[in-house]
Protein backbone atom coordinates (compact mmCIF):
# COMPACT_ATOMS: atom_id res chain seq x y z
CA UNK A 1 0.00 0.00 0.00
CA UNK A 2 1.33 3.53 -0.86
CA UNK A 3 2.26 5.85 1.82
CA UNK A 4 -0.31 8.66 0.19
CA UNK A 5 -3.34 5.54 0.80
CA UNK A 6 -1.93 4.56 4.10
CA UNK A 7 -1.99 8.38 5.41
CA UNK A 8 -5.60 8.40 3.82
CA UNK A 9 -7.10 5.11 5.78
CA UNK A 10 -5.45 6.20 8.70
CA UNK A 11 -6.91 9.57 8.41
CA UNK A 12 -10.65 8.05 7.33
CA UNK A 13 -11.05 5.73 10.24
CA UNK A 14 -9.65 8.36 12.82
CA UNK A 15 -11.98 11.00 11.81
CA UNK A 16 -15.79 9.09 10.91
CA UNK A 17 -15.37 6.14 13.73
CA UNK A 18 -13.15 7.38 16.61
CA UNK A 19 -16.31 9.15 18.59
CA UNK A 20 -19.01 6.82 17.26
CA UNK A 21 -17.24 3.51 17.62
CA UNK A 22 -14.28 4.47 20.32
CA UNK A 23 -14.04 3.89 24.13
CA UNK A 24 -11.64 5.88 26.52
CA UNK A 25 -8.99 4.32 28.51
CA UNK A 26 -7.18 7.84 29.40
CA UNK A 27 -6.61 9.74 33.03
CA UNK A 28 -7.81 12.67 31.65
CA UNK A 29 -10.07 13.04 28.77
CA UNK A 30 -10.94 11.40 25.45
CA UNK A 31 -11.58 15.16 24.21
CA UNK A 32 -8.05 16.13 24.51
CA UNK A 33 -7.31 14.48 21.22
CA UNK A 34 -9.03 17.45 19.48
CA UNK A 35 -6.81 20.76 19.18
CA UNK A 36 -3.61 21.79 21.77
CA UNK A 37 -5.13 19.99 24.76
CA UNK A 38 -7.24 20.79 27.63
CA UNK A 39 -6.68 24.69 29.34
CA UNK A 40 -6.11 24.81 32.74
CA UNK A 41 -8.58 27.23 33.19
CA UNK A 42 -9.16 26.58 37.51
CA UNK A 43 -6.14 27.80 38.87
CA UNK A 44 -4.87 26.58 41.84
CA UNK A 45 -5.98 24.11 44.44
CA UNK A 46 -7.70 27.13 46.72
CA UNK A 47 -9.32 28.44 43.25
CA UNK A 48 -9.29 24.97 42.17
CA UNK A 49 -12.16 24.44 45.55
CA UNK A 50 -14.11 27.67 44.57
CA UNK A 51 -15.07 26.48 41.22
CA UNK A 52 -12.00 28.38 39.36
CA UNK A 53 -12.65 31.19 40.97
CA UNK A 54 -9.50 34.03 41.33
CA UNK A 55 -9.71 37.03 39.43
CA UNK A 56 -11.21 39.11 41.43
CA UNK A 57 -10.34 37.83 44.55
CA UNK A 58 -7.11 36.56 46.91
CA UNK A 59 -5.34 36.43 49.89
CA UNK A 60 -2.03 36.89 51.25
CA UNK A 61 -2.01 33.58 52.61
CA UNK A 62 -1.54 31.56 48.69
CA UNK A 63 -0.13 32.70 45.56
CA UNK A 64 -2.45 34.59 43.63
CA UNK A 65 -1.90 33.14 40.02
CA UNK A 66 -4.98 33.52 38.23
CA UNK A 67 -4.66 37.52 37.86
CA UNK A 68 -0.88 38.89 38.52
CA UNK A 69 -2.35 42.03 39.43
CA UNK A 70 -4.03 40.41 42.44
CA UNK A 71 -0.19 39.61 43.33
CA UNK A 72 -0.29 42.89 45.70
CA UNK A 73 -2.01 41.28 48.33
CA UNK A 74 0.88 38.87 48.74
CA UNK A 75 2.38 40.98 51.88
CA UNK A 76 4.39 37.53 53.22
CA UNK A 77 6.37 35.41 51.62
CA UNK A 78 4.40 32.12 49.95
CA UNK A 79 5.81 29.07 48.76
CA UNK A 80 2.64 26.55 47.00
CA UNK A 81 2.87 23.40 45.65
CA UNK A 82 0.54 20.66 44.87
CA UNK A 83 -0.11 17.07 43.95
CA UNK A 84 -3.56 16.20 41.86
CA UNK A 85 -5.45 12.69 40.81
CA UNK A 86 -7.97 12.27 38.48
CA UNK A 87 -10.29 9.45 38.24
CA UNK A 88 -12.74 9.35 35.21
CA UNK A 89 -15.73 6.80 35.08
CA UNK A 90 -16.15 6.45 31.56
CA UNK A 91 -19.37 5.38 29.82
CA UNK A 92 -20.38 5.18 25.91
CA UNK A 93 -23.44 3.05 24.43
CA UNK A 94 -21.22 -0.40 24.44
CA UNK A 95 -20.16 -0.26 27.92
CA UNK A 96 -17.89 1.22 30.77
CA UNK A 97 -15.16 1.50 32.07
CA UNK A 98 -12.86 3.63 35.00
CA UNK A 99 -9.44 4.82 34.59
CA UNK A 100 -7.30 7.46 36.84
CA UNK A 101 -3.99 8.94 37.12
CA UNK A 102 -2.06 12.22 38.59
CA UNK A 103 1.25 13.78 39.84
CA UNK A 104 2.59 16.93 40.65
CA UNK A 105 0.64 20.33 39.22
CA UNK A 106 2.12 23.26 40.27
CA UNK A 107 5.36 24.88 42.17
CA UNK A 108 5.21 28.53 42.98
CA UNK A 109 5.74 31.16 45.09
CA UNK A 110 5.56 34.94 45.76
CA UNK A 111 7.55 37.42 47.73
CA UNK A 112 6.68 40.96 48.46
CA UNK A 113 9.07 43.92 47.26
CA UNK A 114 7.25 46.68 49.24
CA UNK A 115 4.32 45.10 51.51
CA UNK A 116 1.03 45.68 49.99
CA UNK A 117 2.22 48.28 46.96
CA UNK A 118 4.77 45.44 45.09
CA UNK A 119 5.61 42.20 44.34
CA UNK A 120 7.43 39.22 42.55
CA UNK A 121 5.83 35.79 41.63
CA UNK A 122 7.74 32.63 39.77
CA UNK A 123 6.44 28.80 39.29
CA UNK A 124 6.17 26.17 37.45
CA UNK A 125 2.60 24.78 36.09
CA UNK A 126 0.97 23.34 32.84
CA UNK A 127 -1.15 25.19 30.73
CA UNK A 128 -2.95 22.09 28.60
CA UNK A 129 -2.81 18.52 29.20
CA UNK A 130 -3.16 15.72 26.28
CA UNK A 131 -3.82 12.24 27.65
CA UNK A 132 -5.59 9.73 25.77
CA UNK A 133 -6.12 6.37 24.82
CA UNK A 134 -8.65 4.60 22.42
CA UNK A 135 -9.02 1.77 20.98
CA UNK A 136 -11.70 1.25 18.29
CA UNK A 137 -12.66 -1.96 16.47
CA UNK A 138 -14.83 -2.11 13.08
CA UNK A 139 -15.60 -3.03 9.59
CA UNK A 140 -13.59 -1.19 6.65
CA UNK A 141 -16.46 0.04 4.69
CA UNK A 142 -17.34 -1.94 1.20
CA UNK A 143 -14.70 -5.11 2.48
CA UNK A 144 -14.23 -8.40 4.10
CA UNK A 145 -11.57 -6.49 6.36
CA UNK A 146 -11.94 -5.67 9.91
CA UNK A 147 -9.64 -3.27 11.66
CA UNK A 148 -8.12 -2.49 14.80
CA UNK A 149 -7.01 1.09 15.62
CA UNK A 150 -5.12 2.40 18.67
CA UNK A 151 -4.79 6.47 18.80
CA UNK A 152 -3.20 7.44 22.00
CA UNK A 153 -2.01 10.56 23.04
CA UNK A 154 0.12 12.00 25.93
CA UNK A 155 2.09 15.76 26.94
CA UNK A 156 0.76 18.91 27.31
CA UNK A 157 2.49 22.73 27.29
CA UNK A 158 3.80 23.80 30.31
CA UNK A 159 5.28 27.42 31.51
CA UNK A 160 8.29 28.95 33.48
CA UNK A 161 6.72 31.61 34.67
CA UNK A 162 7.88 35.06 36.16
CA UNK A 163 5.24 37.42 37.51
CA UNK A 164 4.89 41.14 39.04
CA UNK A 165 2.21 43.60 40.94
CA UNK A 166 2.46 47.26 41.33
CA UNK A 167 -0.36 49.52 42.96
CA UNK A 168 -0.36 52.15 40.53
CA UNK A 169 -3.48 54.01 42.93
CA UNK A 170 -5.21 53.67 46.12
CA UNK A 171 -7.22 50.00 46.19
CA UNK A 172 -5.46 49.55 42.24
CA UNK A 173 -3.32 47.23 40.97
CA UNK A 174 -1.74 46.26 38.01
CA UNK A 175 0.11 43.03 36.67
CA UNK A 176 2.28 41.60 34.67
CA UNK A 177 2.98 37.69 34.10
CA UNK A 178 5.35 36.73 31.25
CA UNK A 179 5.89 32.84 30.73
CA UNK A 180 8.51 30.63 28.77
CA UNK A 181 6.38 27.85 27.23
CA UNK A 182 8.11 24.37 26.79
CA UNK A 183 6.96 20.68 26.69
CA UNK A 184 5.73 18.14 24.02
CA UNK A 185 2.19 16.72 22.60
CA UNK A 186 2.91 13.63 21.58
CA UNK A 187 -0.13 11.39 19.37
CA UNK A 188 0.34 7.92 17.68
CA UNK A 189 -2.13 6.22 15.54
CA UNK A 190 -1.75 2.55 15.21
CA UNK A 191 -3.26 0.76 12.51
CA UNK A 192 -4.03 -3.09 11.73
CA UNK A 193 -6.09 -4.81 9.21
CA UNK A 194 -7.76 -8.07 9.83
CA UNK A 195 -9.25 -10.67 7.21
CA UNK A 196 -10.67 -13.68 8.56
CA UNK A 197 -9.29 -13.70 12.20
CA UNK A 198 -5.68 -13.10 10.96
CA UNK A 199 -3.66 -10.18 10.13
CA UNK A 200 -3.10 -8.83 6.90
CA UNK A 201 0.27 -6.77 5.42
CA UNK A 202 1.85 -4.88 7.34
CA UNK A 203 0.67 -2.84 10.68
CA UNK A 204 1.16 0.83 10.44
CA UNK A 205 2.09 3.45 13.30
CA UNK A 206 1.77 6.57 12.25
CA UNK A 207 3.83 9.06 14.82
CA UNK A 208 3.76 12.99 15.82
CA UNK A 209 5.56 15.12 18.11
CA UNK A 210 4.96 18.59 18.65
CA UNK A 211 7.76 20.24 20.78
CA UNK A 212 6.94 24.02 22.27
CA UNK A 213 9.38 26.57 23.18
CA UNK A 214 8.14 30.04 22.86
CA UNK A 215 7.42 32.89 25.36
CA UNK A 216 3.64 34.89 25.91
CA UNK A 217 2.27 36.96 28.60
CA UNK A 218 -0.61 37.44 30.73
CA UNK A 219 -1.77 40.65 32.52
CA UNK A 220 -4.22 41.93 34.70
CA UNK A 221 -5.77 44.68 36.61
CA UNK A 222 -7.44 44.79 40.22
CA UNK A 223 -9.61 47.10 42.42
CA UNK A 224 -11.12 46.89 45.15
CA UNK A 225 -13.42 49.44 47.13
CA UNK A 226 -15.59 49.59 50.35
CA UNK A 227 -19.49 48.41 50.25
CA UNK A 228 -19.57 49.24 54.03
CA UNK A 229 -18.01 49.03 57.41
CA UNK A 230 -16.61 45.92 57.26
CA UNK A 231 -17.41 44.68 53.17
CA UNK A 232 -15.46 45.56 49.97
CA UNK A 233 -16.61 44.69 46.39
CA UNK A 234 -13.56 43.09 44.30
CA UNK A 235 -13.01 43.60 40.04
CA UNK A 236 -11.13 41.99 38.37
CA UNK A 237 -10.17 41.39 34.76
CA UNK A 238 -7.09 39.33 32.72
CA UNK A 239 -5.95 39.38 29.74
CA UNK A 240 -3.83 36.40 28.12
CA UNK A 241 -2.30 37.00 24.80
CA UNK A 242 -1.27 33.32 23.22
CA UNK A 243 -1.03 33.82 19.55
CA UNK A 244 1.60 32.22 17.44
CA UNK A 245 2.86 29.47 19.49
CA UNK A 246 6.62 28.46 18.20
CA UNK A 247 7.53 24.61 17.79
CA UNK A 248 9.19 22.03 16.16
CA UNK A 249 7.23 19.07 14.46
CA UNK A 250 8.01 15.42 13.63
CA UNK A 251 5.83 13.05 11.93
CA UNK A 252 6.81 9.61 10.80
CA UNK A 253 5.00 6.95 9.14
CA UNK A 254 5.87 3.23 9.79
CA UNK A 255 5.72 -0.42 11.38
CA UNK A 256 4.91 -0.80 14.89
CA UNK A 257 7.29 0.20 17.25
CA UNK A 258 9.36 2.07 14.53
CA UNK A 259 7.42 5.20 14.28
CA UNK A 260 8.88 7.37 16.77
CA UNK A 261 12.74 6.39 16.02
CA UNK A 262 14.10 8.50 13.50
CA UNK A 263 16.76 6.47 12.45
CA UNK A 264 14.73 3.57 11.88
CA UNK A 265 12.88 2.49 8.72
CA UNK A 266 9.94 4.31 7.47
CA UNK A 267 8.80 7.79 6.03
CA UNK A 268 9.60 10.53 7.47
CA UNK A 269 6.92 13.68 6.60
CA UNK A 270 8.02 16.27 9.03
CA UNK A 271 11.74 16.03 10.44
CA UNK A 272 11.58 18.82 13.04
CA UNK A 273 10.06 21.41 11.16
CA UNK A 274 9.68 24.92 12.29
CA UNK A 275 6.12 26.31 12.71
CA UNK A 276 3.22 27.24 14.89
CA UNK A 277 0.05 26.79 15.68
CA UNK A 278 -2.09 29.84 16.30
CA UNK A 279 -4.39 29.80 20.20
CA UNK A 280 -6.55 32.45 20.75
CA UNK A 281 -6.39 34.68 23.33
CA UNK A 282 -8.27 34.45 26.74
CA UNK A 283 -10.40 37.18 28.24
CA UNK A 284 -11.73 37.08 32.18
CA UNK A 285 -13.13 39.09 34.35
CA UNK A 286 -15.10 38.99 38.05
CA UNK A 287 -16.82 40.61 40.41
CA UNK A 288 -15.96 39.85 44.25
CA UNK A 289 -18.14 40.60 47.86
CA UNK A 290 -16.16 40.31 50.68
CA UNK A 291 -17.36 40.14 54.36
CA UNK A 292 -13.95 40.97 56.11
CA UNK A 293 -12.52 37.84 58.06
CA UNK A 294 -15.99 36.23 57.14
CA UNK A 295 -16.99 34.91 53.51
CA UNK A 296 -16.51 35.45 50.15
CA UNK A 297 -18.80 35.12 47.41
CA UNK A 298 -17.58 35.57 43.53
CA UNK A 299 -19.05 35.05 40.24
CA UNK A 300 -16.38 34.81 37.26
CA UNK A 301 -16.12 34.07 33.66
CA UNK A 302 -13.58 33.50 30.87
CA UNK A 303 -13.85 33.49 27.10
CA UNK A 304 -11.39 31.80 24.92
CA UNK A 305 -12.43 31.54 20.74
CA UNK A 306 -11.31 28.49 19.42
CA UNK A 307 -12.59 29.33 15.74
CA UNK A 308 -9.30 31.39 15.42
CA UNK A 309 -7.30 28.21 16.30
CA UNK A 310 -4.92 26.94 13.33
CA UNK A 311 -3.05 23.91 13.55
CA UNK A 312 0.51 23.13 12.35
CA UNK A 313 -0.12 22.68 9.01
CA UNK A 314 -2.41 26.63 9.20
CA UNK A 315 -6.08 24.73 8.89
CA UNK A 316 -8.74 25.96 10.50
CA UNK A 317 -10.57 23.29 12.84
CA UNK A 318 -13.55 22.30 14.11
CA UNK A 319 -13.34 23.63 17.27
CA UNK A 320 -15.65 26.48 18.71
CA UNK A 321 -15.74 28.78 21.39
CA UNK A 322 -15.37 27.94 24.96
CA UNK A 323 -17.34 29.94 27.55
CA UNK A 324 -16.30 28.97 31.39
CA UNK A 325 -18.75 30.48 34.18
CA UNK A 326 -17.73 30.21 38.21
CA UNK A 327 -19.81 30.88 41.19
CA UNK A 328 -18.17 30.19 44.59
CA UNK A 329 -17.10 31.66 48.01
CA UNK A 330 -15.19 30.85 51.18
CA UNK A 331 -16.05 30.96 54.73
CA UNK A 332 -14.46 31.64 57.55
CA UNK A 333 -16.00 30.69 60.94
CA UNK A 334 -13.86 32.41 63.42
CA UNK A 335 -10.57 33.84 62.34
CA UNK A 336 -9.72 34.85 66.38
CA UNK A 337 -10.31 31.25 67.40
CA UNK A 338 -7.06 29.91 68.98
CA UNK A 339 -8.17 26.64 70.88
CA UNK A 340 -10.28 25.31 67.45
CA UNK A 341 -8.15 24.80 64.52
CA UNK A 342 -11.30 23.96 62.19
CA UNK A 343 -13.01 27.61 63.66
CA UNK A 344 -9.37 29.44 62.02
CA UNK A 345 -9.80 27.20 58.90
CA UNK A 346 -11.30 28.48 55.57
CA UNK A 347 -13.67 26.40 53.66
CA UNK A 348 -14.37 26.89 50.24
CA UNK A 349 -17.24 25.67 47.59
CA UNK A 350 -17.95 26.55 43.86
CA UNK A 351 -19.91 25.72 40.79
CA UNK A 352 -18.69 25.85 37.29
CA UNK A 353 -20.30 25.55 33.91
CA UNK A 354 -18.30 25.10 30.32
CA UNK A 355 -18.63 25.21 26.88
CA UNK A 356 -15.81 23.33 25.74
CA UNK A 357 -14.41 24.18 22.33
CA UNK A 358 -15.72 20.74 21.18
CA UNK A 359 -17.64 19.93 18.45
CA UNK A 360 -17.88 16.05 17.74
CA UNK A 361 -20.61 14.67 15.27
CA UNK A 362 -22.49 18.19 15.15
CA UNK A 363 -22.71 17.52 19.19
CA UNK A 364 -21.40 20.22 21.55
CA UNK A 365 -19.66 19.03 24.63
CA UNK A 366 -20.28 20.71 28.11
CA UNK A 367 -19.10 20.48 31.40
CA UNK A 368 -20.86 21.03 34.70
CA UNK A 369 -19.11 20.30 37.84
CA UNK A 370 -19.08 21.05 41.97
CA UNK A 371 -16.19 21.70 44.30
CA UNK A 372 -15.67 22.05 47.28
CA UNK A 373 -12.58 22.46 49.64
CA UNK A 374 -10.61 24.00 52.52
CA UNK A 375 -7.31 25.63 54.19
CA UNK A 376 -6.53 24.07 57.36
CA UNK A 377 -3.84 26.01 59.73
CA UNK A 378 -0.75 23.41 60.66
CA UNK A 379 0.93 26.35 62.70
CA UNK A 380 0.47 30.36 62.92
CA UNK A 381 1.37 30.99 58.82
CA UNK A 382 1.20 27.70 56.83
CA UNK A 383 -1.73 26.23 55.34
CA UNK A 384 -2.80 22.55 54.55
CA UNK A 385 -4.60 23.22 51.18
CA UNK A 386 -7.24 20.35 49.16
CA UNK A 387 -9.78 21.17 46.94
CA UNK A 388 -12.34 17.81 45.45
CA UNK A 389 -14.03 18.67 42.03
CA UNK A 390 -16.93 16.09 40.41
CA UNK A 391 -18.43 16.68 37.88
CA UNK A 392 -19.83 15.55 33.97
CA UNK A 393 -18.53 15.93 30.66
CA UNK A 394 -20.26 15.07 27.13
CA UNK A 395 -23.05 12.81 26.36
CA UNK A 396 -23.56 9.08 25.42
CA UNK A 397 -26.00 10.38 22.66
CA UNK A 398 -24.60 10.49 18.82
CA UNK A 399 -22.62 7.64 19.56
CA UNK A 400 -20.17 9.99 22.34
CA UNK A 401 -19.07 9.37 25.55
CA UNK A 402 -19.64 10.78 28.65
CA UNK A 403 -16.83 11.06 31.16
CA UNK A 404 -18.17 11.34 35.25
CA UNK A 405 -14.83 13.22 37.11
CA UNK A 406 -13.51 13.14 40.52
CA UNK A 407 -10.68 15.16 40.98
CA UNK A 408 -8.60 16.17 43.95
CA UNK A 409 -5.62 18.65 44.93
CA UNK A 410 -3.56 18.43 48.08
CA UNK A 411 -1.17 20.91 48.56
CA UNK A 412 0.38 23.21 51.07
CA UNK A 413 1.32 26.63 51.77
CA UNK A 414 4.32 27.97 53.30
CA UNK A 415 4.01 31.30 54.37
CA UNK A 416 6.87 33.44 55.98
CA UNK A 417 6.41 36.90 57.44
CA UNK A 418 9.94 37.49 58.25
CA UNK A 419 11.63 36.37 55.12
CA UNK A 420 13.08 40.39 54.54
CA UNK A 421 13.34 40.91 57.88
CA UNK A 422 16.78 41.95 59.76
CA UNK A 423 17.73 39.87 62.46
CA UNK A 424 18.88 42.39 65.56
CA UNK A 425 19.95 39.02 67.85
CA UNK A 426 21.89 36.31 66.73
Amino acid sequence: MSITNRLRLLGTIGAFIIFSEAFSQSSASTYTSLGIGEFNYAGLTQNQAMGGLGISFGTGWGVNYMNPALSTRNTIFNFQAAFNYNRLGVSSTGGSTTVDGGGLSYAAMSLPIKSGKSSLGLGLNQITSVNYSIVVNGDVTNSDYNFINRIDGEGGVSEAYLSGGLEVAKNLSIGLHGSYLFGSTIRTNQLSLINNGTPTGISTEYYQRFTVSDVTFKTGVYYFFKAGKRSNIHLGAIYNAFGNINGKDFAKLAEFGQASRPDTDGDILSNNVKGSVYVPQNIGFGISYEKINKFVLGLEAQRQDFTQYRTFEGNPSSLKENIRVAFGGQIVPDYTSVENIFKRSTFRFGVFYQQTPYVVNETSINDIGINFGASVPVNSLSLLNFAFKVGRRGTTENGLLQEDFFGFSLGFSLNDNTWFYKRVFD
